[in-house]
């Protein structure tokens, strides 16, 4: 199958790196020409074949706008727009109704793998029209794990972003509750290898993770966390959330305390947001800051 990809950073280029191993046709555009098979959103339309499908890796919020607004123009009926981003599902509505006017196809599809979805596949949870999600399928199936689980159309366009955002959202309660756990065995006294007896949780346990297993490759890097400062970035899905939880009445006690020490990251060098800025840099490359840069 030939495909357009937009945005060609640590996951856009990996994803077009997966699908061209699997037998697939990727066109990819980034703003660094390096990185670029096309050299605008125009050329790689005009490099596609009707129906074209275009899959947009770029920032959510204004960056996707852009993106899509330039799309919007290009294409043409019966084309589809797939949005891979962390987008807010809200926005999901809005693009999709923008582009229907023009009978252009929209799905919304949440990605998650990081840095390691290239070796591992990238979990996809997936809204739109069945009509042009159908028509994605040997794309899913190319960028999902092996094996009967990592894709769900989980329903109709904003559905896949949603499901995304919960995700993250149980993402930080369970990266708060190892990074508690890291803090107070750090603090007694009578446990002098803090490090291993989270290897020691690996197997047999019912709190084993790949969460736990990437907090034992970040203490065999740096066992103490000594050279990270205790802050913590949060990509935004946290706090959408916490608001969809006020919003529909749902309480979310974990997820919401989570946030919330994200927060509390900026103000203190938190030993706890040390462990929480490590497991974000294992997992999805995100940066962290140096115990060095501390004000």
């Amino acid at each position: 199958m030939q495909i357009g990809l937009v945005g060609l950073g640590k996951m856009g280029g990996n994803m077009r790196e997966r699908l061209r191993n699997a037998g697939h046709t990727v066109i990819g555009y980034d703003t660094n020409p390096e990185k670029s098979d096309a050299s605008s959103l125009a050329d790689l339309v005009n490099q596609l074949e009707a129906p074209r499908t275009v899959w947009v890796m770029v920032p959510a919020g204004e960056p996707t706008q852009h993106v899509i607004d330039q799309l919007a123009g290009l294409l043409k009926p019966y084309d589809t727009v797939v949005d891979g981003g962390n987008s807010r599902w809200t926005d999901d509505e809005k693009h999709a109704e923008e582009l229907s006017k023009r009978g252009i196809g929209f799905v919304d599809a949440g990605v998650s793998g990081g840095v390691w979805g290239l070796k591992n596949g990238y979990a996809l949870m997936v809204g739109g029209e069945k009509e042009y999600v159908d028509r994605l399928l040997p794309i899913f199936e190319a960028l999902k794990p092996e094996g009967p689980y990592g894709y769900v159309h989980a329903g109709r366009v904003g559905a896949g972003h949603f499901a995304k955002m919960v995700h993250n959202g149980i993402e930080y309660a369970m990266m708060q509750a190892y990074a508690e756990g890291w803090e107070l065995l750090e603090a007694v006294d009578s446990v002098d290898n803090v490090r291993e007896v989270f290897r020691s949780w690996q197997q047999g346990t019912v709190i084993r993770s790949w969460l736990l297993d990437l907090a034992v490759d970040a203490l065999d890097e740096d066992e103490h966390l000594e050279e990270l400062r205790g802050y913590a970035q949060d990509s935004g899905e946290g706090r959408w959330t916490v608001e969809a939880a006020i919003d529909n009445s749902v309480p979310l006690p974990a997820i919401t305390a989570s946030l919330y020490s994200r927060f509390a990251s900026r103000q203190d060098d938190s030993p706890q947001m040390k462990m929480i800025a490590a497991l974000r840099n294992q997992f999805g490359g995100h940066a962290v800051e140096s115990a060095k840069k501390k004000a």
